[in-house]
């Protein structure tokens, strides 16, 4: 059932690496220089457009096809998965509560003890 898809060739990774830089680059320079001419509303729409560009670019190489790969991979995995009622969920909540309570009476307990004890033998 595990089937894997071979990539296609990918040309020229390191140049569209260097594009994304350059343009990551070029909106960190743009946001500064135009804070004060522009508002901060069609700023911060340049840069969702400006990385929506950047995140298309990296994924048309070599390592965002196997990004993709791992995320659609885990979409699959996590259908798998058989999640605890509700029920369940509050009766384990209330299980490890009563476990963690139990576990700090026996220490206080052995705490106090040793305590005593040392109290005997120092004086």
């Amino acid at each position: 059932m595990n089937t894997k898809v071979e990539p296609g060739e990918y040309r020229f990774d390191g140049f569209k690496w260097l594009v994304v830089f350059l343009l990551i680059g070029v909106g960190v320079f743009a946001n500064s220089f135009y804070a004060e001419e522009v508002k901060l509303l069609y700023r911060v729409l340049g840069l969702v457009v400006l990385a929506g560009v950047c995140c298309f670019v990296a994924f048309n190489t070599s390592k965002g096809f196997a990004f993709w790969s791992l995320f659609k991979e885990a979409q699959i995995e996590v259908r798998k998965v058989v999640w605890p009622t509700n029920a369940e969920t509050n009766q384990t909540t209330l299980l490890v509560v009563v476990v963690v309570v139990i576990t700090a009476i026996v220490l206080w307990i052995l705490d106090w003890a040793i305590g005593q004890l040392a109290k005997l033998v120092i004086g």
